[in-house]
């Protein structure tokens, strides 16, 4: 039987639904009054006896208070016409208006905190927030099931950005910038040709970037080994115009020594170009580009001695800051880097080690590069090397006709995450319950995704030209759909999780860092995996298993969770989930051991993940994050350092950042108390500060915060 909805989609019929609703409205009648499981299974036979193809839902509405009025619970049917009646108002009422009147007043925390590279008090930021808050309001009153929207409330399962979710636009690409390049492209109906040199690439670069970044919603990844040969365009370019000059003047070696100066100061200003270009530019979603470069020096590439150049500048311009407005060396927070670690660079020798060398310079003091190994996302990736897309969500191998691997101008339709403790909660260590509720919200989490496959297919290419016409992702015709793009694998769809480390303690009483405990941990691992490769095989989408880096979700479902169940030792008492298979920061364990253990769950993770090893005091530690470097290459795919230094961007200060008496974030050095310029940098347990706090301005919560 299907069930035709108020909007006329035809969905199938769920007799759950049913005793849902029913249920509801028993528990505001008194005991005598209420229906028992019988008289709602009674009900429920007499709809399905009338074997109709289709029926109306408000039809099945009307039977239900027939029945109930028939068998004499006329107060519960009272209590039901209700309840279905303020289920009508639900559906019709406008439910922004506080929250976006709390945005224009500053009082809506919630929002303006959720995304810590907006800042929420410039004019054209709001403009995205408001928009953002009608587009959730709307998704959760019309265009998202009512099951997924309940789902998502109890932290069963999240739903992300749904701020976005009204237009058809995706999360993060790697875009296709060599096809760009070389064979030009399209911005604001202008042509923009192949450049003539290194300087005009880095300038026609970071426009796409910007345009690129205003049509979705998540990051991007640019590879910048594709300026390697625009480098040597204007090396060719002044060695022709110094020759043409002054051959037979100047000898051979001074002419050289010109172009050598001459194209350094190109490199220089192109990079400056990249750096300040990206810095400097607003999107139309309200903030810096998201954006990743990609610097990874192929052994096969013919401009692998100007990607050397160009990738070692990259570095000493992050080393050196950005200047803010009172002219003090800061960290920029994009673009973010990740450097990939070969046999060539992986300081065992290697001619290119010297870059690496600075790398880790780099990562000492702006927290940038992240490391990519080689030689390990080989082993997990067919034989691949390749950018995440945006920070750290990966695409699967994929094919062209021609059976060469594709990565670049791919991206990722969405996400939808699941709350893997509350399961544990609920289960009570009884791994049957546990796996039966699993499977049973893998289904919910799969009927959210495909919300999201829906809502990009039909899509026409004109939706955002950048993308779809003129090379970032591909090239169709005008009014083309962009269906093809979504479906065989091309692009990836992503289910994330949260707290493998909380999920293993109320199951097994260990961590998973334990023989017992990890041999759980590793059995869910498994069972997800397993789970998003059969939907990939069923459907034919590309359905992936991602590691969520998603901080503010960690507290999300650790606060629900709370508000349910109470404290629960070591689990919602803390205030915050650890990050996907992250092991819990309170654990003594070492770098290295912890990127050795956690790479067994990074693999699993094909859709992508990150590991972090924190070291204190980085600057003086050199020596020791050179060793984890080394390691890194050995053992793990993807790994971050982290510090227990606090940063402040207006003053530069490097020190410990504490909370004053009034509870807010204070710059010992120059007394800056904007969180938005400065980092406090407890990432490791996915803790961020500001938010750990902010749920109640306490004393109690101020110890616990310093003691952290």
């Amino acid at each position: 039987m299907k069930v035709v909805k108020r909007d006329g989609k035809i969905v199938e019929y769920e007799r759950e639904k049913i005793r849902v609703a029913i249920t509801k409205a028993n528990r505001d009648v008194i005991a005598k009054e209420r229906t028992t499981m019988g008289e709602i299974d009674d009900i429920i036979e007499y709809i399905e006896s009338l074997n109709k193809k289709r029926i109306l839902v408000e039809d099945i509405q009307d039977i239900i208070e027939e029945k109930l009025m028939e068998i004499g619970h006329y107060q519960l049917a009272k209590e039901y016409i209700v309840y279905r009646y303020t289920r009508a108002l639900i559906r019709k009422q406008n439910t922004t208006d506080e929250s976006i009147l709390g945005l224009i007043r500053k009082t809506n925390k919630e929002v303006m905190e959720e995304n810590s590279n907006k800042n929420a008090i410039i004019a054209s930021t709001q403009r995205d927030l408001i928009a953002g808050e009608v587009s959730k309001d709307l998704t959760k009153r019309i265009l998202l099931p009512e099951k997924i929207v309940e789902a998502h409330e109890n932290g069963i399962l999240h739903f992300h950005d749904a701020d976005y979710f009204l237009q058809p636009i995706f999360n993060c690409c790697l875009i296709n910038i060599g096809d760009m390049l070389d064979n030009g492209t399209v911005m604001n109906g202008k042509l923009i040709e192949t450049p003539k040199s290194f300087q005009v690439a880095c300038t026609v670069m970071t426009q796409i970037i910007a345009a690129v970044a205003s049509g979705q919603y998540g990051g991007q990844s640019v590879d910048v080994s594709h300026l390697g040969k625009y480098l040597r365009r204007s090396r060719d370019k002044f060695e022709r115009e110094l020759k043409a000059k002054y051959e037979g003047k100047l000898s051979k070696k001074m002419i050289d020594s010109l172009v050598a100066d001459r194209l350094q100061s190109e490199l220089a200003s192109g990079v400056q170009t990249i750096q300040y270009q990206i810095n400097t530019l607003m999107t139309t979603n309200g903030q810096t580009p998201f954006v990743t470069l990609f610097l990874y020096l192929k052994e096969d590439d013919p401009y692998i001695e100007e990607n050397a150049l160009i990738i070692e500048e990259i570095l000493k311009q992050r080393l050196q800051g950005f200047k803010n407005e009172k002219g003090v060396y800061i960290t920029p927070a994009f673009p973010k880097l990740i450097y990939v670690l070969d046999e060539h660079n992986a300081l065992k020798g290697g001619k290119y080690d010297y870059i690496t060398k600075l790398a880790v310079k780099c990562s000492s003091k702006r927290m940038y590069p992240d490391y990519i190994s080689a030689k390990k996302m080989r082993e997990n990736y067919e034989g691949n090397v390749f950018s995440p897309m945006g920070c750290r969500s990966f695409l699967s191998p994929w094919k062209d006709d021609k059976g060469n691997y594709k990565w670049e101008g791919r991206f990722n339709q969405g996400v939808v995450s699941i709350n893997l403790p509350q399961i544990a909660i609920l289960a009570h260590q009884d791994e049957n319950i546990f796996f039966d509720l699993l499977e049973e919200r893998l289904e919910l989490c799969y009927e959210a995704l495909m919300c999201r496959h829906y809502a990009l297919l039909g899509t026409s290419a004109d939706i955002s030209p950048i993308h779809f016409r003129y090379g970032a992702i591909a090239r169709l015709a005008s009014g083309e759909k962009i269906d093809s793009l979504l479906k065989d694998g091309y692009s990836t769809i992503s289910l994330g999780y949260i707290g493998i480390y909380e999920m293993t303690k109320l199951m097994t009483g260990e961590s998973h860092t334990t023989e017992k405990g990890k041999a759980f941990a590793l059995k869910v691992m498994n069972y997800l995996r397993t789970t998003t490769d059969r939907w990939k095989k069923e459907t034919g989408i590309g359905f992936g298993l991602y590691g969520t880096p998603a901080e503010s979700l960690c507290y999300r479902f650790a606060k629900i969770d709370k508000e349910k169940f109470g404290d629960i030792p070591d689990v919602t008492d803390k205030g915050y989930y650890t990050n996907s298979y992250h092991v819990d920061v309170r654990e003594h364990i070492d770098a290295f051991h912890k990127l050795e253990f956690e790479s067994e769950f990074q693999k699993i993770s094909s859709g992508g993940a990150i590991s972090y090893v924190e070291i204190p005091n980085m600057k003086h530690n050199l020596e020791a994050m050179e060793e984890v470097v080394k390691f890194i290459y050995d053992h793990i795919q993807y790994a971050e350092f982290n510090t227990k230094s606090d940063y402040c961007h207006v003053c530069g200060f490097d020190g410990e950042i504490k909370i004053n008496d009034q509870l807010e974030w204070e710059c010992p050095q120059c007394g800056n108390k904007d969180k938005n310029k400065m980092n406090v940098t407890r990432r490791t347990c996915g803790y961020l500060g500001e938010n750990f706090w902010n749920v109640g301005k306490t004393k109690e919560i101020k110890a616990r915060v310093t003691h952290l």
